[in-house]
């Protein structure tokens, strides 16, 4: 019992943590020797062999351990093979980017070092050396250069103080440390210093005598009486007296550090190369034995921990691989032991209610899919007997429910073969609704909960109007899980309704009004006969205008309840084949003679073939919108008024488009909205019917009209007619033979 304790601890994960610790210190202290360290060069072959001593234990840990698992394999031990297969696969995702790391690193040490003593760098030192050389000399010849430029001035100066004050200046200018003047004997005529307690000069010595008498220059480096270097230039100057002899012109200049310390850097650098280049072989072998150590270790650590890990995942992946094979044999009841708290065990807890509640969801599952194939049926039932057209799209605008009514509504037929596509996608494929489904589209994108609103659609077919409802559907998403769409055809009954209105509203203003407007006449043309001529003449004139004014008045309020009783009726129309150019030319043509300060202008679409139109209401159409036309630039400069029309295309295939432009002061704002309303006129005298009137005409063909003002000015009528008219709006239609 005690021996396998004993084997369990040292073949536990314990004890090769432990190891693997003592190998890093020590390979952290090899690397160290390695690079000759002064305190540890010493003890680089002691750490080495510790270091293999170590990876020995670990190499004979992992063999001991990937022995087991090949028995257990060869015992068909269950999850063995899984163990085996998780080692070797960790191995080899250990091994594969250690090999590219340790052959790069074998490869960046050996032409790393190797470039450290390149011939190139060889010769750059020797370069570096001469290159010093050179800019000493440079520097040397550039300050004679600068000392002889002040020689004629030297030569010009008559007496000591000028001499100088001459010194002083150049010693300033030129940043000299000390200037002096003296004889071939050594006798100090002048001197200048920046240091303002010195008494005497630099006196140079005999190698500044011996080679100013041959060469008459000298310049050398020197090390000051401070320690640093400087250089001492030193140059005859000749006397104007005959006979004299020359004198000497010396110059201290301190060297820039650069150039002092140059030559010794260079030196200590060639030095250290050549120490380098001698441990060039020692060093290599050191940087590789190192990373050859620490390769192999990191790959027996990782095949060690890959064994580890691998046993303890597989153990209850093992437990797991069983009970879900009893899973799919149909035993539910399967319950797995929980011998642990972290992961796995959480894991195997789950499992186990898992199989506890599977059976309860597949009866929940089974009676949850019967109930909605029962509601599905029931909805699909509902919906196709529904009067109203129903489309339901999801969160993401996607078609998902309709109904056959829909179809029928919105004049689709085959609407199930637009089953998933989005708002967009249908309304480039059915153009003639775009306008209905961007409002659709605006109103999911406003997220109302409720919508409804009244939808005015012109087609081919002509015009129809559509009573909608939305309502969100609840979702977890913020907009909720999409909209269901209701709308219902209510063209025929707002017809119905504004006929039933102003019919009333003509009955009503026939009896309440029209019916006293008679006897109220009759009385004023009594009262004119039988007292006109018993008054005198002031009396007669003011009875004789009295009952004139009232009877004209009664006449004028009888046509005015006319005309609206006509309006309030229904409109009877006699439907032949017309060519609306031609109807539109005449038209025009008959104006233009009466009403010659508006120019009107004509641009009619040739492709327009011949419609099924009531000629006679047409024409009281364009005559009524040219009369206004022309009214409204009886002020107007260079009056003009367009008219054209086009056929449609593309989207509006089927469609006819008529057009009144003028270029007037355009209409009222406050009138612009209501203006096809009866009684509303910008006119004086107007009866305030025209405009109602044509719009009903045009109702009543199954097109539309509406005005806007113009950008720069005058107002725009267009009218849009189907070319295929269909009876939708009117039941007071007859058809007329084609006279051609």
């Amino acid at each position: 019992m005690a021996a396998q304790t004993l084997k369990n601890i040292i073949t536990g994960p314990a004890s090769a943590l432990i190891l693997s610790l003592i190998l890093l210190a020590a390979l952290l202290l090899l690397s160290i020797a390695a690079q000759n360290s002064a305190q540890l060069s010493e003890l680089y072959a002691p750490l080495l062999v510790i270091n293999l001593v170590g990876i020995f234990i670990l190499l004979v840990l992992n063999l001991s351990s990937i022995y087991k698992l090949i028995k257990q394999v060869r015992a068909k031990v269950i999850g063995s093979r899984l163990t085996l297969r998780m080692v070797g696969m960790f191995t080899l995702l250990a091994f594969l980017p250690l090999s590219v790391v340790y052959y790069i690193s074998i490869q960046f040490l050996s032409h790393g070092i190797d470039s450290w003593f390149d011939v190139r760098i060889e010769q750059a030192m020797s370069d570096a050396t001469l290159l010093g050389q050179v800019s000493l000399k440079s520097l040397k010849e550039g300050q004679i250069d600068t000392l002889k430029r002040y020689v004629p001035d030297i030569e010009e100066a008559t007496d000591s103080l000028e001499i100088i004050s001459l010194l002083d200046r150049i010693r300033r200018d030129e940043g000299y440390n000390e200037t002096a003047m003296f004889t071939q004997r050594g006798r100090i005529l002048a001197s200048s210093s920046m240091q303002p307690g010195t008494l005497l000069p630099s006196q140079p010595d005999e190698r500044v005598f011996t080679a100013l008498s041959t060469q008459s220059v000298y310049v050398d480096q020197e090390t000051g009486i401070d320690g640093g270097e400087i250089l001492r230039i030193a140059i005859l100057v000749p006397s104007k007296s005959m006979g004299m002899t020359p004198n000497i012109l010396q110059a201290i200049k301190p060297i820039p550090l650069r150039f002092a310390n140059l030559e010794s850097s260079i030196n200590a650098a060639i030095g250290e190369y050549d120490r380098l280049l001698y441990l060039r072989g020692p060093i290599k072998f050191g940087f590789i034995m190192t990373l050859s150590l620490v390769s192999l270790m990191t790959l027996l650590l990782a095949v060690w921990t890959a064994t580890f890990s691998a046993r303890r995942l597989a153990s209850p992946l093992r437990e797991l691989a069983e009970g879900t094979q009893a899973v799919a044999d149909g035993n539910y009841n399967t319950q797995l032991p929980v011998t642990s708290n972290d992961e796995f065990g959480i894991l195997l807890k789950s499992f186990n209610r898992m199989t506890q509640q599977i059976s309860k969801a597949r009866e929940n599952a089974q009676h949850s899919q019967t109930r909605l194939v029962e509601q599905h049926t029931y909805l699909e039932t509902i919906l196709k007997h529904l009067s109203s057209g129903v489309l339901s799209f999801d969160a993401n605008r996607r078609l998902r429910a309709h109904n056959s009514r829909a179809g029928e509504i919105l004049d689709i037929e085959k609407l199930n073969e637009l089953y998933d596509q989005d708002l967009h996608s249908l309304a480039l494929t059915l153009p003639s609704l775009k306008d209905f489904f961007a409002i659709l589209d605006e109103t999911m994108s406003s997220n109302q909960p409720e919508w409804n609103e009244e939808v005015v659609l012109f087609s081919s077919h002509g015009k129809q109007v559509l009573f909608c409802r939305g309502t969100r559907l609840p979702g977890k998403l913020p907009g909720g899980s999409g909209y269901v769409f209701v709308f219902d055809d209510i063209t025929g009954m707002l017809q119905a309704q504004r006929d039933a209105a102003w019919g009333e509203v003509a009955r009503r203003l026939a009896h309440e009004i029209k019916n006293p407007l008679t006897p109220i006449q009759l009385s004023a043309e009594r009262i004119r006969q039988k007292y006109l001529h018993t008054l005198n003449d002031s009396n007669k004139q003011t009875l004789d205008r009295a009952t004139r004014t009232i009877s004209e008045q009664v006449e004028s309020m009888k046509e005015m309840v006319n005309a609206f009783s006509n309006y309030a009726q229904p409109v009877s129309m006699n439907i032949h084949n017309v060519d609306l150019n031609q109807l539109l030319a005449d038209v025009v043509e008959l104006h233009k003679g009466h009403n010659e300060p508006v120019e009107i202008k004509l641009s009619l679409d040739d492709s327009i073939s011949p419609m099924m139109l009531d000629s006679g209401r047409m024409r009281q159409v364009f005559n009524n919108l040219i009369v206004n036309a022309t009214h409204a630039l009886k002020h107007t400069e260079h009056a003009q008024l367009l008219v054209s029309t086009q056929s449609g295309t593309g989207k509006k295939t089927g469609i006819v488009t008529i057009r009144f432009e003028d270029n007037g002061p355009g209409i009222q704002k406050k009138l612009l909205e209501n203006l096809f309303e009866p009684y509303v006129t910008s006119k004086e005298k107007g009866s305030g019917l025209g405009l109602a009137i044509v719009k009903k005409i045009i109702d009543e063909h199954g097109g539309t009209i509406w005005v806007k003002n113009m950008e720069n000015n005058g107002s725009c009528f267009t009218i849009q007619l189907p070319l295929k008219y269909t009876a939708q709006m009117s039941s007071n239609i007859t058809y007329l033979e084609n006279d051609e």
